[in-house]
């Protein structure tokens, strides 16, 4: 990265941190072998393996023989979704209109296949009322699912609230954390959950890495065949590095740091800009979230604009990047087309600085005015250059 680059888009992705990287070079020196071997290579990479199930089950407060390691934050949504609903007859399921594609995909084939789901839209903060989402489930609802954080808003949902009506009325919950992880102090069990997402990369841990903690008397069916690793849950020989390093990421960068930052970048915002909106600033967000849109600027064309620049920002969730579409998110909260298509993602992390914002700030300034200019529409309103 050099001087003239900015990286903002630590939802999207957390670059590495040098702990991650070492423990994942060790065990790929260290641990060579199989994990369900049984001779001397294979039990060294069983104890690492298994050291660093105990390591993010005590970080989370959870039992280990809970943690089910993954590829990430998707498949553990999908083995939840799917490894719980395989068996069941059809029913209700009930979600927030706000959740990632890793978990509404896979409900649209509930919905094909002639299960009832019911998609619960946040207020215009961003925030999914606890009683309009309870209100919602029936004795028939086989599946409940819950964000702990969006990823695109940052706004924090009432898991909690949602959490002790569903386990009161036996409804499995899905509770996809992979935003929260790292950013805010994390106790699940006041969530009361049945399964809990999470992912490596977002805290600086190897991309391709995640977990899903699962409420051991729900039994899952496996997504794939073939062997007996996970308990049986995740066929296939574990990832004992990505593993390692995941561990290892626990706890390493404070994202309490980047909220300064942002509330800094989102005040000047406001005073720089005229019509510059900022979604969910009332709510409980994320330390290190903004999503804002400026008026008369698509938002992919200002992202590619910046990128040029040297700033790395979103105008969405990452995994639906290359796809020309409006946030579900903003258009569930009520926001019209245009205003959606506005919209730009900014993430801070550990490391940024005002410094990052005031440059960010100046570049919005220099892109839009030339824009504007370049549309016949004039010199950029309400800009104290």
């Amino acid at each position: 990265m050099t001087a003239l680059q900015r990286y903002l888009d630590f939802n999207a992705t957390c670059p590495s941190v040098e702990a991650s990287i070492s423990a994942w070079n060790e065990a790929v020196r260290q641990a060579a072998g199989n994990a369900s071997s049984i001779h001397w290579a294979g039990r060294s990479a069983r104890r690492m393996l298994d050291d660093a199930r105990d390591e993010f089950a005590a970080y989370i407060r959870v039992d280990s023989a809970d943690v089910v390691f993954t590829s990430g934050g998707t498949e553990s949504n999908n083995m939840a979704i799917h490894g719980w609903l395989a068996d069941k007859a059809p029913g209700r399921i009930v979600a927030s209109a706000i959740e990632h594609p890793s978990v509404l995909k896979p409900l649209e084939r509930y919905a094909l296949n002639g299960w009832e789901v019911v998609l619960i839209p946040p207020g215009e903060d961003g925030v999914v009322c606890a009683d309009a989402f309870i209100d919602a489930l029936s004795d028939d609802t086989r599946l409940a699912c819950l964000m702990a954080a969006n990823n695109e808003t940052g706004a924090v949902q009432a898991v909690a609230d949602v959490g002790s009506v569903c386990k009161a009325r036996n409804i499995p919950l899905l509770v996809d954390a992979v935003q929260l992880l790292g950013k805010t102090p994390l106790d699940i069990s006041g969530w009361q959950p049945d399964f809990v997402s999470f992912s490596a990369h977002k805290i600086g841990g190897p991309k391709g890495v995640g977990a899903l903690v699962l409420d051991r008397t729900r039994a899952l069916q496996p997504l794939t065949c073939g062997g007996g690793q996970e308990r049986g849950r995740r066929p296939g020989t574990e990832n004992v590095p990505g593993v390692a390093g995941f561990a290892a990421a626990l706890g390493v960068l404070d994202f309490s740091q980047a909220e300064p930052v942002r509330d800094g970048f989102e005040a000047r915002l406001l005073e720089r800009v005229a019509g510059a909106h900022i979604f969910s600033r009332d709510a409980h967000r994320l330390p290190n979230t903004s999503m804002f849109s400026l008026p008369d600027i698509d938002g992919e064309t200002l992202l590619m604009q910046l990128d040029l620049a040297g700033f790395a920002v979103a105008s969405g969730s990452a995994c639906s990047s290359g796809l020309r579409s409006v946030s579900h998110v903003l258009m569930a909260m009520g926001c019209s087309e245009e205003i959606a298509r506005n919209s730009v993602r900014v993430s801070f992390g550990p490391g940024n600085t005002l410094d990052d914002a005031d440059a960010l700030l100046g570049e919005l300034a220099t892109i839009r005015e030339r824009l504007l200019a370049m549309a016949g529409a004039g010199s950029f309103p309400g800009v104290d250059q």
